[in-house]
């Protein structure tokens, strides 16, 4: 079931951060080569690229976080026996679910009074509401994740603990 949950997140909100991202290196080449060659960038190619940047680091951070790949203070990890550090990591997931569903639901209200008010950006006139929800969305979904760990042992990933072999990914 883990296996099934990381290959949804990795085909899902991976490949759109990856595409979003990749997107962002060709509009940053076309742009330059505008400028530099035609004397013009891409219209709206910097609100273009703020909204690509949200999408790159608000959907890669489901998959980081499923996949312990965030940073960690693991100095003392050598010299804690299994057990402590089995509840520190669902403690610490724990409280990292409750701060991103928290994050979630600020996000959330944010993007209702952006659409309430009609909050568009300057240059191409697009909504931020949606963006913003968009937002909300990878948030509570990081939340969900960080949940999961809380209820099902997963350890944490360190040069001293390394992750179980069928959580460390490979080719769908």
């Amino acid at each position: 079931m883990l296996k099934t949950l990381e290959r949804m997140l990795r085909w899902s909100t991976g490949l759109m951060a990856a595409m979003a991202l990749f997107t962002i290196m060709w509009l940053t080449l076309v742009d330059v080569t505008g400028r530099r060659f035609f004397s013009h960038s891409v219209p709206g190619g910097l609100e273009i690229t703020e909204i690509l940047m949200v999408i790159v680091i608000f959907g890669a951070m489901p998959m980081v976080s499923w996949r312990s790949e965030h940073v960690v203070f693991d100095s003392l990890d050598a010299f804690l026996p299994d057990w402590v550090r089995d509840i520190q990591g669902r403690l610490v997931n724990l409280i990292c679910a409750v701060a991103f569903g928290f994050l979630a639901y600020l996000m959330s209200t944010r993007a209702d009074r952006f659409a309430e008010y009609g909050d568009t950006t300057v240059y191409l006139q697009l909504s931020i509401a949606p963006v913003a929800w968009m937002m909300a969305f990878f948030l509570a979904l990081t939340a969900l994740v960080h949940l999961l760990f809380v209820f099902v042992s997963v350890p944490v990933p360190s040069p001293h603990h390394p992750p179980p072999a069928d959580l460390e990914g490979g080719t769908p």
